[in-house]
């Protein structure tokens, strides 16, 4: 599956409240989310419109390896 483009930072927030991450703490444009199963978890992401490909990638990389999934599974349980 294709990363998704246009994505804002707002909906990816919501997609990875799926996950059980919740937002934590906010510092501008950045928020950040926490999950605590398995064991305690930080991102944060850029509030941004849309986010940057690259940026997309990395989040999603850094949350696949936390939950011991492929990134091609992770998008599947985010966006399909």
């Amino acid at each position: 599956m294709r990363l998704p483009r246009g994505l804002t930072g707002a909906e990816l927030i919501r997609q990875m409240e799926k996950l059980g991450y919740r937002v934590s703490r906010q510092s501008g444009s950045h928020v950040r989310l926490t999950c605590d199963s398995p064991v305690q978890h930080h991102v944060t992401i850029p509030n941004h419109d849309p986010l940057r490909i690259g940026t997309l990638s990395a989040i999603l990389a850094d949350v696949a390896a936390h939950h011991h999934v492929s990134r091609e599974e992770l998008l599947q349980r985010l966006f399909g």
